[in-house]
């Protein structure tokens, strides 16, 4: 087993809808390690160790104001240890 097969993965998962595609889009610009994978009604981000979800980004793909707040609304599942403030939710494994 190498280094990189041994990092635990971490997803976060939506609704698939309108509202939850920005975030998602956002999701995707700032973690570019990330998978996004579709099934019907459902998107599940996977990414290696860490993955973070900026307010700013998803303010720069919708054009207004976010609170990261809304994305709990459609959120599903998650996996990882959370870290959450005004401007960023994030997901990490702690060594």
């Amino acid at each position: 087993m190498t280094v990189a097969e041994a990092v635990s993965k971490v997803f976060i998962a939506f609704q698939d809808n309108e509202e939850s595609r920005p975030v998602v889009e956002a999701i995707l610009v700032d973690n570019p390690q990330a998978v996004a994978v579709y099934s019907p009604g459902l998107v599940k981000i996977d990414a290696p160790g860490f993955l973070a979800v900026r307010r700013e980004t998803i303010e720069e793909q919708t054009g207004q104001r976010y609170d990261l707040q809304r994305l709990h609304i459609n959120l599903v599942t998650l996996s990882g240890h959370i870290d959450e403030d005004d401007d960023v939710l994030s997901l990490s494994w702690r060594q």
